[in-house]
């Protein structure tokens, strides 16, 4: 079945491509990384494609203030009103680095403490995800240029044979084995980035738990996807996952994305 997203989810759908190029460009070259406050890596791949989206941003919404992670580490951190964009221009840098493909572009605008409108675009792999509140959830494949051809995911209800699990590639812990225990499950992948929420909203996969440390701009646009399709983000305290936690600085508690 196809779908539209909405002019202004279109707006947003072109800049992340926009960074996705300039991610691209740099993934072709000798790139090297270095280490954060946080010791997280980042690279310019990272920094030329938060500056491309924060000038888009401004020029789509300039009234709207935007949280991005880079800028995040460097102190810079606006006051977030009742709607706010949330924008990591490179999740996954570690995939990134080693040049796997599954690192995103995840832009995302959040209202009220939900995210209603996100897009999760995969350059290197040609994927791309959107999910906007009252229009729905698509998937299309990009040369790079355009993506069209939108064909709407919704989740599905967990077989009877077990659920296909999806974990981070790079942040696997005990917790999520120790939950794992109590789950039927058929089959494990691991995967990077925001791409996870993704599969469950694309009924590719059937649960994401999470129960390390993430950031609100790693979850927001791949959140937005998922609520669209039809999915939800309860925390381990059974609460929806909720957006502009100042007080936590802005991080997030751990959480389970399914159906």
């Amino acid at each position: 079945m196809t779908i539209q997203p909405s002019p202004f989810m279109q707006s947003l759908i072109d800049l992340a491509m926009v960074a996705g190029r300039e991610i691209m460009a740099i993934y072709a070259t000798d790139f090297s990384a270095k280490a954060k406050g946080d010791l997280s890596p980042v690279t310019e791949a990272d920094e030329a494609a938060e500056k491309v989206i924060l000038a888009g941003l401004k020029k789509i919404d300039s009234a709207t203030p935007v949280i991005s992670e880079e800028a995040a580490s460097a102190g810079i951190i606006p006051e977030a009103s009742d709607t706010f964009f949330l924008v990591d221009p490179l999740d996954g840098t570690k995939e990134f680095i080693s040049r796997n493909g599954e690192f995103t572009v995840n832009i995302a605008r959040v209202q009220n403490g939900k995210p209603v409108a996100g897009v999760v675009y995969a350059p290197a792999i040609g994927r791309l995800f959107w999910g906007e509140g009252g229009i729905g959830a698509a998937q299309g494949k990009s040369d790079g240029d355009t993506a069209g051809n939108w064909q709407q995911i919704a989740v599905r209800a967990t077989p009877d044979d077990g659920a296909t699990v999806v974990a981070s590639r790079s942040h696997r812990d005990q917790a999520t084995d120790d939950y794992l225990k109590s789950v039927k499950v058929k089959s494990l992948t691991s995967a990077g980035s925001s791409l996870k929420f993704c599969l469950v909203a694309a009924a590719e996969a059937d649960l994401y738990p999470r129960f390390g440390r993430t950031m609100e701009w790693d979850t927001a646009a791949g959140h937005a996807v998922l609520a669209a399709a039809g999915g939800k983000v309860m925390t381990v305290d059974g609460e929806p996952l909720a957006y502009g936690k100042r007080q936590r600085g802005y991080d997030n508690p751990g959480f389970i994305a399914s159906a």
